[in-house]
């Protein structure tokens, strides 16, 4: 049985991830015009961002500046509030949905909470919103969703999570929750729910019309112990 929903923000409410790996591409760029990081960047999804600035160190061997984090999350920040929408469907799939919903990401809270403001989803989500800046470990590691459910009230297993990244899903997984693995946002590269599936993930969400009818198979129970 299923007592809570919870979703992933970035690529799962919002289309953002397109948006912040443009920003991160330009201003690596400008600062190395030298170097290539447009694959790397592609890879960024469901990093915190300051651990892939640390990966990105390691694998140019180079030294970021030291205000460089703020630097990419202030014009992030100003991308988004430009360009940001939310993702297609996304509004009218909570609002059928039955079950409390939170909202989980390795985003600052700021960021998190102004694009559920942005994406006008306050509604549904409320003061449930988590970020892992209020854990030590962001994802993959499970801390900020095993938070979560501590603050909720809710047992971890109950819950069911909608995310769009490996490590969001993995996460989620070894904090015990099930997980419906979205698809649909602009940032999915080609052969990605291929690849999903070879890894044993099994409900599999392009649109998020299929949102409600996959929350109330969990409510009836009929998952089972399947975690994916």
């Amino acid at each position: 049985m299923i007592d809570h929903l919870i979703c992933d923000c970035d690529g799962v409410l919002v289309d953002s991830e397109v948006i912040a790996d443009r920003v991160m591409f330009e201003t690596l760029s400008a600062n190395f015009p030298g170097l290539d990081f447009e694959p790397v960047v592609k890879t960024a999804f469901g990093q915190q961002t300051s651990r892939f600035l640390e990966g990105i160190e390691k694998a140019f061997d180079i030294a970021l500046p030291a205000d460089f984090l703020n630097t990419i999350e202030h014009q992030v920040e100003l991308a988004l509030a430009a360009s940001l929408s939310p993702i297609n469907g996304v509004r009218d799939a909570l609002q059928r949905v039955t079950l409390p919903a939170a909202v989980v990401s390795n985003s600052r809270m700021s960021r998190v909470s102004a694009s559920v403001r942005r994406a006008g989803l306050q509604h549904v989500f409320g003061e449930r919103v988590f970020s892992a800046e209020q854990v030590a470990r962001p994802k993959p590691f499970p801390d900020v969703y095993l938070f979560a459910a501590q603050t909720l009230g809710v047992d971890p297993s109950r819950c069911i999570v909608v995310e769009d990244s490996v490590a969001g899903l993995n996460a989620a997984r070894a904090a015990g929750m099930k997980t419906i693995a979205f698809v649909g946002a602009s940032h999915i590269p080609d052969g990605y729910a291929d690849a999903l599936r070879k890894m044993g993930m099994t409900r599999i969400m392009k649109h998020m019309d299929e949102l409600p009818a996959l929350i109330d198979a969990g409510v009836r129970g009929e998952f089972g112990d399947v975690q994916s």
